[in-house]
């Protein structure tokens, strides 16, 4: 386990993350003194990344995704020769 201090970790957070992805883990201190350890989700109780995600999922902590990408509306059409300043003029009397 390789060790880190705080303001180490703060700089240089997204390369720890690769590290630890990789299987690494850190020891976070504080003045020396240990505060918190960075490890791979799968690596302190033996249980895979998707049992893990699953425990996440069941306390609220993540919410994944369904699959399929997000179907957006599709974008409004603006009107010949419309004036936006008019628009937004006619939004605001209308006070919506």
């Amino acid at each position: 386990m390789k060790i880190a201090s705080i303001s180490v970790t703060k700089n240089q957070l997204s390369a720890l993350i690769e590290q630890v992805r990789h299987g690494e883990s850190f020891l976070i201190t504080d003045h020396d003194r240990p505060v918190a350890r960075l490890i791979p989700v799968a690596a302190e109780n033996g249980q895979t990344r998707s049992d893990e995600l699953a425990l996440l999922e069941r306390k609220g902590i993540l919410r994944r995704g369904h699959g399929e990408a997000c179907r957006l509306a599709p974008p409004a059409v603006p009107v010949q020769h419309a004036s936006a300043l008019q628009a937004l003029l006619e939004e605001r009397e209308s006070a919506r």
